[in-house]
């Protein structure tokens, strides 16, 4: 039997439908599949409660890791007050990491993003440090590092982010989720990496899905035909989407599958649907989080009104996971009676969306073009950095923008929304590339090897 039966995934937040919690679901799964039982440390979860340990000053909204983290940046300097609260919390936190040892017992362990973007410096040191002490072997999962983003440049941390984020410890593996990351890692701390890029479950596309698994919230596609899969499609549930949101049949739903952060580019989303008016566009925006304040999103706001954009939040309708009618609490006594409490899912959004816009200036990887690409949509896709160098290669067949939205770009979306034919031929490419590179089984091929690195696999007598 196989030598491995518990991970230990530590991290701020495995809750909702963020990157880091989509590809943490992801690979629990695939450990499932090698009879490996995952269990999880961190400050906010959604997942069953007997399997987490849930600290609240693991979160980096908590209050007191935000007062902290706000004296850490903008500023070259840190008084001894808050070096000794960064102190108290670390070995709040250590303490809490020991007893979820202790608890669950885990062969391994893998932080998430927790050793690569400083969101939340207690936790990173203790993680670093009961690493240390403990000896246990660890994969290292780094989805975005300080060096990505602006606001972490001015710092009063930097002895503490050479340390942590990421540390260099022995029977330690780095798992990036991009090649220029994986160049960075190596230029600026030392360190040799992997690259696993975020995945999709495109086995579920069709009969004989993986573990009889399928995207949350979502209808199983029907059976292939003649090795053409099919792609989802409306069930009885999410069938009055269009209705329950206020959207007419004809007009076009532009789905923006991202939160309202600036690096999303979003303003380009806005730029397009007001050059596709004649359409009688509406850019659904799905997640409400703001992890970085709300600013950006009125800014967006504030433009799509100068734009004559309509944009659609509903976070009363739109969620992580549908609920059938009357299921919440508050209904809106003026809804229709069809339509009171329910709420859909963002893959009943996919479903129903016309086009998808994914403009963004910078992402890690790019879950939501993962998303689109399952659900057969066209995509207008901005060339990002990571998208040129770790997408567009493999053939990928999208609308392309270089920065901003030209008369081409509004040309090709617009022949793409006319021509059914040619819509299908792209989505169809897409999946294939998008299988080879992107699926469950690349990513258990890739895990299988450093498990095997650090002696974690094999058979016993």
């Amino acid at each position: 039997m196989t030598t491995v039966r518990t991970a230990g995934f530590l991290g701020t937040r495995f809750a909702g439908t963020d990157g880091v919690s989509l590809e943490v679901e992801k690979w629990a799964r695939v450990l499932r599949r090698r009879d490996i039982e995952s269990f999880y440390f961190s400050g906010l979860s959604d997942r069953p409660s007997e399997r987490c340990h849930t600290v609240p000053p693991a979160f980096f909204d908590d209050p007191e890791i935000r007062a902290v983290q706000e004296r850490c940046f903008g500023t070259f300097r840190r008084d001894r007050a808050l070096s000794g609260e960064i102190r108290r919390l670390t070995e709040l936190l250590k303490d809490e990491l020991n007893r979820f040892l202790d608890r669950f017992r885990p062969d391994f362990l893998i932080p998430q993003n927790a050793l690569a973007i400083p969101m939340n410096i207690p936790l990173g040191v203790a993680i670093t440090e009961v690493i240390a002490e403990t000896g246990l072997p660890v994969i290292a999962h780094h989805h975005d590092f300080a060096w990505e983003r602006d606001r972490f440049r001015v710092c009063a941390v930097e002895d503490i982010l050479a340390a942590a984020f990421p540390p260099r410890l022995p029977g330690m593996k780095h798992v990036v989720i991009n090649r220029e990351a994986q160049r960075q890692i190596a230029q600026r701390c030392g360190l040799a990496s992997t690259v696993i890029p975020n995945v999709f479950d495109f086995a579920a596309l069709g009969a004989g899905a993986a573990d009889g698994a399928t995207v949350r919230g979502a209808t199983k596609s029907s059976a292939t035909k003649g090795g053409t899969p099919a792609f989802p499609a409306p069930d009885e549930f999410n069938r009055d989407l269009r209705s329950a949101l206020g959207i007419g049949p004809e007009q076009l739903l532009i789905l923006q599958p991202t939160r309202m952060i600036a690096r999303k580019g979003i303003e380009h989303a806005l730029e397009l649907a007001a050059r596709l008016k004649h359409r009688a566009p509406v850019l659904v925006i799905p997640h409400q989080e703001l992890d970085e304040g709300d600013e950006y999103a009125r800014r967006i706001l504030e433009y799509a009104r100068t734009l004559g954009v309509t944009v659609l939040l509903r976070p009363d309708r739109i969620t992580s996971e549908r609920e059938a009618a009357n299921d919440v609490n508050n209904v809106d006594p003026a809804e229709p009676a069809d339509y009171a409490g329910k709420r859909y899912s963002l893959w009943d959004l996919y479903i129903h969306a016309d086009l998808v816009t994914y403009p963004s200036l910078y992402e890690g990887f790019g879950n939501a073009f993962l998303e689109a690409v399952y659900f057969g949509k066209p995509i207008v896709v901005n060339r990002y950095s990571v998208y040129r160098e770790d997408l567009e290669p493999l053939g990928f067949e999208t609308v392309t923008m270089d920065g901003y939205v030209t008369d081409d770009v509004v040309r090709e979306t617009e022949t793409l929304l006319d021509d059914r034919d040619e819509r299908n031929r792209r989505a169809h490419c897409n999946l294939e590339i998008a299988r080879r590179h992107f699926s469950l089984e690349v990513l258990e091929e890739r895990l299988s090897i450093l498990l095997q690195e650090l002696g974690l696999t094999g058979d016993q007598p």
